[in-house]
Parts: C-alpha cells; sequence; structure tokens
C-alpha cells in the first residue's frame, strides 16, 4: 500500500491513548520557524536592554586594567589568579545577562509550543538517521518541498524587511561618515535594533503560519484507520486495569444514583448499623413494596442520615435487615416469603403514625 492510500484510509480522530503515547515518544508538533524566532527576539533584547551598557561596562573595565600595565606586577601565583578572576568577573558581568535572555527565549518557545517532557526515544541512535537513502528521500520528498519553499520565502522576506529599513535609514547612513569615531558604535547598534525589529515582526507571521502547518500536518498524521481503531478498543477491552477501573466508575455513578434516590423512600429497615434498606411503597402506586437503596456499614449509615434529614421512618429489624440485603437487589421487587415482615413493619409505622403524628424516629422491631 502506498503512503497515498494508506493517509486516504485514516479516516478516524487520534485517540487519546495515541495522542499520549505519541507524546511520551516525543512525537509532538514542534516549529523550527518558532525556534529561530525565539533566537531573533532574544538578540533583539539584547541589543535594546543590555549590549550597550554591558559593552561599556567591560570597556571601562579593561581600559582600567590594561592603561596602566605596570600596576599590575606578576611576582606570583596569586597576582596572577587575581588578575584573571578580574577578568573573569568583568566578562562574566557581559555574558551572564545574554545568556539567560537567550535561555528565557528558548524555554518560552518551548513551553508556548508543548509541556516539557523527557524522550529518550528521539535521542536513540537510529540508522535511519544516518542512511543516505532516508535522506535523499527527505530532501526529494513533499516535506523536503515544503521545507525548500519554506526558506525561499524566509529569505525573501527578511531581504526585503532588510532592504526597508537600510532605504529608510541611508540618510543615518550617509551621516555616518562625517561624524566623530565615538559616535558610530552607537549608530551601528541603533541599526541593528530597526533591523531586527524588522526582521523579528516578519518572522513572527512566518513562525505562526508554519506552526500552524505543523499542527495540522502532525494531526494528520496521527489521524487512525478503522482497523487502528479496532485494535485499540480490544486492547482497552482486554486490559484488566481498565476493566477494573470502568467497574469502578459504573459501581460509582450507581451508587450516587441511588442514594439520590433515597429521599423517595417511606420507610428504612435497619440493622441498625451494619446495614439498611430503603424501600417505596404506596398503596396508589399499586404492586409490593420495591427496594430503592440498600448499603452496608458506611453507606448504611449514610442512608439512614438521608432517612433523618428527609423525615422517612427508620425500624431495626435485624434479621430482616440482613436478609433482604442478601436476596434483593435495588430497584426490586421484594420476594413473597418478606410479604408478611415488611407488612408488619408498614402497619406498625402507620398505626405509630396515627396514634402519635410527631416526626419519624428510629424504632426498634423484633
Amino acid at each position: 500500500m502506498s503512503d497515498t492510500d494508506d493517509d486516504d484510509s485514516k479516516q478516524f480522530e487520534p485517540t487519546e491513548k495515541k495522542l499520549n503515547e505519541a507524546a511520551e515518544r516525543g512525537d509532538v508538533p514542534v516549529s523550527r520557524e518558532a525556534a529561530l524566532l525565539g533566537a531573533l527576539g532574544a538578540m533583539l533584547a539584547v541589543c535594546s536592554l543590555t549590549l550597550r551598557d554591558g559593552a561599556a561596562r567591560l570597556a571601562d573595565t579593561l581600559a582600567h586594567l590594561f592603561e596602566d600595565p605596570a600596576r599590575w606586577r606578576l611576582r606570583n601565583g596569586a597576582d596572577a589568579a587575581e588578575l584573571i578572576g578580574l577578568l573573569l568577573g568583568a566578562s562574566a558581568q557581559f555574558v551572564v545577562p545574554i545568556f539567560v535572555i537567550f535561555l528565557v527565549a528558548g524555554l518560552a518557545v518551548s513551553f508556548a509550543q508543548n509541556a516539557p517532557s523527557v524522550a529518550l526515544d528521539r535521542i536513540a541512535p537510529k540508522l535511519s538517521k544516518i542512511s543516505p537513502a532516508a535522506g535523499l528521500s527527505r530532501l526529494i520528498g513533499k516535506k523536503g518541498a515544503v521545507e525548500f519553499l519554506k526558506s525561499v520565502f524566509k529569505l525573501l522576506a527578511m531581504g526585503l524587511v532588510a532592504a526597508l529599513v537600510l532605504n529608510a535609514e541611508r540618510g543615518t547612513v550617509a551621516d555616518t561618515l562625517f561624524v566623530s569615531p565615538a559616535v558610530i558604535p552607537d549608530r551601528i547598534l541603533s541599526l541593528l535594533v530597526k533591523l531586527l525589529s524588522g526582521v523579528t515582526a516578519a518572522f513572527l507571521i512566518v513562525a505562526v503560519a508554519d506552526y500552524a502547518w505543523t499542527k495540522i500536518s502532525w494531526r494528520k498524521r496521527m489521524m487512525m484507520t478503522r482497523q487502528e481503531v479496532k485494535d485499540e478498543h480490544k486492547q482497552n477491552e482486554g486490559d484488566p486495569h481498565m476493566k477494573a477501573k470502568r467497574r469502578s466508575l459504573a459501581l460509582d455513578r450507581r451508587r450516587r444514583r441511588m442514594m439520590a434516590d433515597v429521599p423517595r423512600a417511606t420507610l428504612v429497615i435497619a440493622n441498625p448499623t451494619h446495614f439498611s434498606i430503603a424501600l417505596r411503597y404506596k398503596r396508589e402506586e399499586g404492586g409490593a413494596p420495591v427496594v430503592i437503596a440498600k448499603g452496608q456499614d458506611l453507606l448504611a449509615l449514610r442512608i439512614r442520615e438521608i432517612a433523618a434529614e428527609n423525615g422517612i421512618a427508620v425500624v431495626e429489624n435485624k434479621p430482616l435487615a440482613r436478609s433482604m440485603y442478601d436476596l434483593v437487589e435495588v430497584g426490586e421487587l421484594i420476594p413473597p416469603e418478606f410479604y408478611k415482615a415488611v407488612a408488619e413493619v408498614i402497619h406498625y409505622i402507620q398505626t405509630r403514625d396515627k396514634s402519635r403524628p410527631t416526626s419519624p424516629a428510629s424504632t426498634v422491631l423484633h
């Protein structure tokens, strides 16, 4: 099957599992132009913020050190170490801010594109990376053609911007020939800042377009065939961890629905803290009482709490609660063997409520 046919057969969106696996391998959309944009932005920041003052401080320090060489007598190793320390300190004051700016720009570009991750697979040695045939196929293939067109467009865009900036500053450039040499560095730096500003602005458009194209291409490459979707579904179905997780989620959903139905109960039979059975029985609804909730230990206590909050009668009957918990499922009508016992409980509650019309309380019924 050709690559085109394979691409045409990828009609399904990538699953979360495939995207996560690709991220673990380091296969994420990354724009090279965004990295170059970060470098240009860092250069602009250096020229605008630190280069003039840093170079001036370094020049002053060097001038102070070497304008009177007789002051620095290198009589022993301690004198040499002191001089080297001064030179290194002055150089560090100039270099460290530049290094920090480039580091921050690089990290910002990386974080803006993707979350950081460690992908050892990306740095593992592969013969295909040094294969001449593979390299030639990349150069003359579709990707190579796109990269060539992008390079041509970048050169044209940057050349045009540079030409426009230099044309606008041609008067300043001509005047530089007639000014004091001490002013020339500032003139050059100012022109460089303007040139970098124009190139960075133009390259911002290139980087945004390239990242969008990279993202679309990556998403298209991540698309799945029908067979890949089926295989992944089978794999997930067969994974015991996935099954256990699904069972846990389903049980949790059922438990929440069951607890939400407790206020609909008309009575609760308890044992007295280990088991609770919530029943609903309305004569006008017809049929036998139905179990709408049941629970053990902490869940049983919660059922009793909800019943108390909603004024539902709670009757403690240990053997009946235990038997019904084992034999009746939620949503089922009680079986005939419990008719008599439950009828006695219902009759007791109704009789008690008629004789003492107060809020229902927990009652022990043997």
